[in-house]
């Protein structure tokens, strides 16, 4: 498989791409156009900021099954467009974390004594103490908005500095913040408390400007703004109207929302504004550890198939993949074999995981469902990636539910469809630790190994159907490898599945169908 670097990766990783048996191009500097003429020879896109991943470059990339951000933020790929056509956009979010905390931290106190004002002034020749008063950081208050892994280690770093931390963060637990001597707010009484604001969030529609002239209006007088995070956060124009009226003391920026920055940017005018080329993660040790992280991520996925750190897609961790694995393969098989039996369109899913099943990790087998049950029914290519979009956009409702109780089993995994009006299920297991099994078709109790070519025959529990099928694969030279039986009751109605060694025809299965109380039969390939 192919892989392209199109921006600057340190050598390591380009290395750990090819001892996994990739072909690497290095191509960096692409322009748009370039890189859509380029990218349909690739299996993988590895990229940083610079690379913008566009609806239009991935319509054009036909054999595209990855792309890594060596970094944490993903603004410059369109997730969504990239979930449908099938491809795992993974980063690398831990691999920069120190780097990026401890450029902000330089900039904060950078920004509080006027350092970089002061060391100007004095590389001038001349020598103004009185100008450059600055700002002590000792039990001032700092807001920290956004306490993911980098706006956590900045309120280590300041809690050093003794400075009092609180923080805006919809995903943080009050006993999470207590345990770090973090407070936890509102956004309104942060930007109101703050002497000090640092922004460690992604870039949303909902962070989109959240630091604007109205947020800027209830900050205290001399407040001063660090962005590290994403260009577009902070509105840069208001920015400059607080920086300009003394309303903020000093405002610190190593991201704008147009890279490189226009050298006549008003802010760049200020005296009490300081700023950085989008240093935060410009050490030789975070490029190197973002590189050898992406580079493994990639590896992992195109050789091995083993997703990690993937935004679109359920990340499995290699420690539990050996448990979870079994359950996947269960899971998937048992999608396709409900698929390939009825008829009609989806409708409505229920997953029901029981039994120590239900302790498990569940996502990833809930999306494996999806993908065989999907497979068998569309044109377009469903893998793990898009099966769930694929699902929502046909109006296929999912249900999940877990039980403790699993019966006679250790574990149980089942299935319910509704499709073409109708209602139809399947229950499976994992025998020896490892061995997929189908135990119940429609409440029909029996043990099917779900692999291979098989005949699902539903029919009348009468004398003489098994033989007289047995009679006709025969006759047209199909042999039988193996035989499983269900009924409701004596007489009733009964499935039987049937693993042979070869296809049979449109023309075979019609004779099949006209065999004596044969009600239905499928031809199923898994």
């Amino acid at each position: 498989m192919r892989v392209l670097v199109s921006d600057a990766l340190a050598e390591r990783g380009v290395e750990i791409l090819k001892k996994a048996g990739l072909k690497v191009d290095v191509k960096t500097g692409l322009s748009p156009e370039e890189l859509i003429r380029e990218i349909p020879a690739y299996d993988g896109l590895v990229i940083r900021s610079a690379t913008k991943v566009t609806k239009e470059v991935i319509a054009a990339a036909s054999n595209l099954k990855v792309v890594g951000r060596a970094g944490s933020g993903l603004d410059n790929v369109d997730i969504p467009e990239a979930t449908k056509h099938g491809i795992v956009v993974m980063n690398t979010p831990g691999g920069n974390t120190v780097t990026t905390a401890e450029h902000a931290f330089a900039l904060m106190v950078a920004m509080a004594r006027r350092v970089p004002q002061a060391d100007a002034s004095t590389k001038s020749g001349k020598w103004e103490k009185k100008k450059f008063m600055g700002m002590e950081l000792f039990n001032k208050t700092l807001g920290i908005i956004g306490m993911g892994a980098i706006g956590s280690h900045f309120a280590k770093l300041a809690q050093g500095m003794m400075m009092n931390v609180i923080a805006y963060d919809a995903y943080l637990s009050p006993e999470k913040a207590s345990a770090m001597g973090v407070e936890v707010v509102d956004f309104e009484t942060l930007i109101t408390r703050a002497d000090v604001i640092t922004i460690h969030a992604p870039l949303t529609d909902e962070t989109r400007h959240m630091i604007n002239a109205a947020a800027i209006e209830k900050m205290k007088q001399g407040v001063r703004i660090i962005n590290c995070a994403r260009g577009g956060i902070v509105d840069e124009n208001a920015l400059y109207e607080g920086l300009k009226s003394g309303k903020v003391g000093g405002g610190a920026l190593d991201v704008f929302e147009k890279e490189p920055v226009d050298p006549a940017h008003p802010l760049l005018t200020l005296e009490n504004f300081i700023c950085t080329p989008h240093l935060g993660a410009s050490t030789h040790e975070a490029q190197e550890n973002v590189a050898i992280a992406v580079a493994n991520q990639i590896a992992d996925y195109l050789v091995h198939d083993l997703a990690r750190f993937a935004v679109n897609l359920p990340s499995v961790s290699p420690d539990l993949l050996p448990k979870l694995q079994p359950y996947i393969d269960l899971a998937e098989k048992m999608g396709s074999f409900i698929a390939q039996t009825g008829e009609g369109g989806v409708e409505e899913i229920t997953i029901t995981y029981s039994g120590e099943a239900a302790d498990l990790d569940t996502a990833p087998i809930s999306v494996a469902v999806l993908k065989g049950l999907l497979s068998p029914i569309l044109e377009v290519q469903v893998n793990y990636v898009n099966a769930p979009s694929i699902a929502k956009e046909r109006g296929i409702v999912v249900n999940e539910s877990k039980r403790s109780d699993s019966g006679n089993f250790s574990s149980l995994l089942s299935l319910k469809v509704k499709a073409g009006g109708q209602e139809r299920s399947v229950t499976g297991a994992i025998f020896n630790k490892n061995e997929p099994r189908l135990v119940q078709i429609d409440q029909m109790a029996l043990e099917v190994i779900p692999e291979g070519v098989m005949l699902y025959l539903f029919n009348e529990d009468k004398p003489g159907v098994i033989g007289s099928l047995g009679q006709l694969l025969a006759k047209n030279q199909v042999n039988i490898s193996s035989m499983q039986l269900g009924r409701e009751k004596s007489g009733g109605k009964a499935i039987s599945v049937v693993g042979i060694d070869s296809e049979i025809d449109s023309a075979g299965l019609a004779e099949i169908k006209g065999l004596p109380h044969i009600i239905a039969v499928k031809q199923v390939k898994i």
